[in-house]
């Protein structure tokens, strides 16, 4: 029964000391019952909202372009092989990507003459570009020459 007593005034004596596990533990609830979002009634409404678009004004722009290019049809292969041949006397490497803004043709055929006349670099510093094979590289040179 003693002990019971004592224990009493012990707590009750430390309350401005550090808080107990009683008093912590009454604290934890009240953080935890208020909710993490409060909703807020408005005054007036919200002018800054943005209306749906259907269809963006880049986006009809780039429907414009595609459709004045149209469809890329093939050309001769010899017409191609001289645009690849002046292409490829500016720089030694390219991407597919700017072969076919050059060429203006398909890249399914333009890989197709690429692979007669090119070499594809799988690896290194010049990584995923084509170059010319060793026998093409001095094309007008060599025309000149004969």
């Amino acid at each position: 029964m003693l002990r019971g007593g004592v224990r009493c005034r012990e707590a009750a004596g430390r309350l401005d000391g550090p808080p107990t596990a009683c008093l912590r533990r009454i604290a934890v609830r009240e953080e935890s019952s208020k909710p993490v979002r409060l909703s807020q009634q408005l005054d007036k409404a919200v002018t800054t909202n943005y209306k749906p678009v259907a269809n963006h004004q880049y986006n009809i722009e780039y429907e414009k372009k595609k459709k004045e290019d149209g469809k890329r049809a093939r050309a001769d292969k010899q017409q191609v092989l001289d645009m690849l041949f002046s292409a490829f006397e500016k720089h030694q490497y390219y991407n597919i990507k700017d072969l076919v803004d050059i060429t203006k043709q398909p890249v399914i055929y333009l890989k197709e003459i690429l692979r007669e006349i090119g070499i594809y670099n799988v690896k290194g510093t010049h990584k995923n570009t084509w170059e010319l094979k060793p026998e093409y590289r001095h094309y007008q040179g060599e025309e000149k020459s004969d």
